[in-house]
């Protein structure tokens, strides 16, 4: 664990952006796909459906950082689950068909349904951290990553985020994306790793969007977003 820490921490360069999630004000500009509530109990930022679970997809939703990060960067996010069954999801490297950018409004609408993100007008990777939606991936957990266009799964680890029910604590998200490579750990435990050849899953994927996704009725704890640029 120490030495996978260590390399996450050694790729490090400057810190460029930082967001606590503690406040509504510290949402100011983000961006809202679907309908979802958001309270800040304990001073962190705590994600539910708004809609009943009953309508499926339509019950889901994605909240997007305000601002583009470059091609190379490190992610550290803070999460807790607090209700199950439901999935957390990571969007990085986001961004809208044919070099648009993710928010340009000729892209057709996105409400939060995951068909859109995938087979819809926009390029992204997909990291599922904590699934517990299905009686398989209660039982047998894993993280998933996933490359769109397309519903491509690339990378998968196991899971060692413990259920909400003894989820005592934060855990810590660090997510790595240089060049082809896509690494990510929790509490500098490394988890999965993939090397794209930018041919057999689409074109490699540059700079882009960073956004939380939760399927419904999970509700989910997120604190301390920070994102580096990277040496070398």
């Amino acid at each position: 664990m120490a030495d996978a820490a260590h390399v996450y921490d050694s790729l490090k360069n400057s810190l460029i952006y930082e967001n606590p999630l503690s406040s509504e004000e510290d949402l100011r500009g983000f961006r809202l796909e679907g309908r979802a509530g958001m309270s800040f109990p304990e001073g962190r930022l705590r994600l539910e459906n708004a809609e009943s679970a009953d309508l499926g997809q339509k019950a889901n939703y994605v909240l997007w950082c305000p601002r583009p990060f470059p091609a190379d960067f490190q992610m550290e996010l803070d999460f807790r689950p607090i209700r199950e069954p439901g999935l957390a999801m990571i969007f990085f490297a986001a961004s809208g068909k044919d070099g648009r950018d993710l928010f340009d409004p000729v892209l057709a609408p996105r409400t939060g349904e995951y068909v859109q993100y995938h087979h819809g007008e926009i390029n992204a990777f997909h990291l599922s951290f904590f699934r517990r939606k299905e009686k398989d991936e209660r039982a047998f957990h894993t993280c998933n990553l996933r490359k769109s266009y397309g519903f491509h799964l690339v990378a998968q680890g196991a899971d060692p985020i413990p259920d909400a029910a003894d989820a005592e604590e934060m855990y810590t998200l660090s997510l790595l994306k240089r060049g082809p490579e896509v690494r990510f750990a929790v509490d500098g435990l490394e988890v999965l790793s993939f090397r794209d050849d930018g041919v057999s899953w689409g074109p490699l994927l540059g700079g882009g969007y960073i956004g939380l996704r939760q399927l419904a009725p999970m509700i989910g704890d997120y604190a301390g977003l920070r994102v580096y640029s990277l040496k070398g």
